[in-house]
């Protein structure tokens, strides 16, 4: 929300929103919308996000990172091929209980303002999946560079905890980075610095969030008539039912729509003010 403040300054504008936050220590991928893009934020923070992240072994934190406070130390006598071993373990779909230092809301209050006070509540465990997981590098001692892709929801702090405590010695996140949001990777980021000398002249075309899907183009006024008005449409070329990206015929992009028995219906409009 910090940034999207910043650039509500920048751009001039109220309309701003974000896929997905990130912790304070994080650095990486922000996916911002600005104006009618704010109507692609569903589908953009459900997405598939990759991070790196620093492993420390042998600290167990209350944040379950570095920046928090030290709840215990112990000797680290595991190797890399240990945590290799260790990881299918953590890959796939698997449940992983919350932190408290998060902004998850039990009984109306965000969990990091009940931690701050030093309580700590019942949570229940949630379900993510782990797609990938794999082991870097090590960067020191008891130093590891983990990279991670996941599903929407995963706490990356939790999963270097978990690890921790699987090898018996303990763990926390000590570093982490966000390499991939929305399909959006680090190649694709832009500095704060950036927008404040370019500004608009950086945002990219809403639908380059939905260019996995096919694309469609209306060919008649009656058909894009029915389309603007929010009224499905029949589509009679040989196309496979699924999601495409639908223009009308001066190729503005109109609406994601689902193709289904011949029919095109709207998921969700970008056209209009």
């Amino acid at each position: 929300m910090d940034v999207c403040a910043k650039l509500r300054g920048i751009l001039k504008t109220k309309k701003i929103g974000h896929a997905g936050t990130l912790d304070p220590m994080a650095t990486g991928v922000l996916p911002v919308f600005v104006g009618q893009a704010t109507r692609a934020v569903s589908f953009a923070e459900s997405g598939s996000k990759e991070y790196v992240a620093g492993l420390r072994l042998g600290l167990v934190t209350n944040t379950q990172d570095t920046s928090g406070e030290t709840l215990a130390e112990s000797p680290v006598t595991v190797t890399a091929e240990d945590i290799r071993a260790i990881l299918p373990r953590f890959t796939g779909e698997i449940h992983q209980l919350p932190p408290m230092f998060s902004a998850i809301k039990v009984g109306g209050k965000k969990l990091y303002e009940l931690a701050r006070k030093g309580q700590e509540v019942e949570r229940k465990s949630r379900r993510i999946t782990v797609y990938e997981l794999e082991l870097l590098e090590q960067l020191g001692e008891n130093e590891y560079l983990l990279r991670i892709l996941c599903s929407k929801g995963t706490y990356v702090r939790t999963l270097c905890h978990d690890i921790g405590a699987a090898l018996g010695c303990g763990g926390c996140m000590s570093s982490l980075r966000r390499t991939m949001a929305a399909g959006y990777t680090l190649a694709d980021a832009v500095t704060l610095d950036d927008v404040q000398q370019r500004g608009e002249a950086l945002l990219r075309e809403v639908d380059s969030l939905f260019s996995q899907h096919g694309e469609y183009r209306i060919t008649h006024p009656r058909v894009e008539s029915l389309c603007r008005n929010g009224n499905a449409f029949t589509v009679h070329q040989p196309l496979a039912d699924g999601i495409y990206r639908v223009y009308g015929m001066d190729g503005t992009f109109l609406c994601l729509s689902r193709l289904e028995n011949g029919t095109m219906t709207s998921l969700k409009n970008f056209f209009g003010a």
